[in-house]
């Protein structure tokens, strides 16, 4: 996967849209970041996913996913290797991300399905 096609695929989520943050680009609904670009180099992204979910999808691709290393990664920070990931794959851990900072009527109004 491209930064490009990350950036596509985080862009199509309700009301998503870019921002910065510590100089990375960041994807933001209703002002909070569900995932970012360029962290903590170009070959990488990061998603904000629970840490039940970070482990579902670790343990679903450890090729792909890996925890944020200290404090951030404990609370479900988890980096995604782009070359790695493909659209299948990522799809879903960046909805659950989305889900999980959006407010909860237009997460409901969003997605009738339910994510790890």
């Amino acid at each position: 996967m491209t930064p490009a096609t990350f950036r596509k695929l985080a862009l199509s989520l309700p009301e998503a849209y870019e921002s910065s943050h510590l100089g990375h680009a960041d994807f933001r609904v209703r002002k909070r970041i569900f995932a970012t670009l360029a962290y903590p180099d170009i070959a990488w992204a990061m998603v904000k996913l629970t840490p039940a979910q970070q482990q579902f999808f670790v343990g679903a691709h450890p090729a792909v996913f890996t925890a944020v290393k200290g404090g951030w990664g404990l609370k479900g920070a988890t980096n995604v290797k782009l070359r790695a990931a493909t659209v299948a794959i990522l799809r879903q851990p960046l909805e659950a991300a989305w889900k999980n900072v959006a407010p909860p009527s237009l997460a409901a109004a969003a997605f009738n399905r339910t994510t790890p």
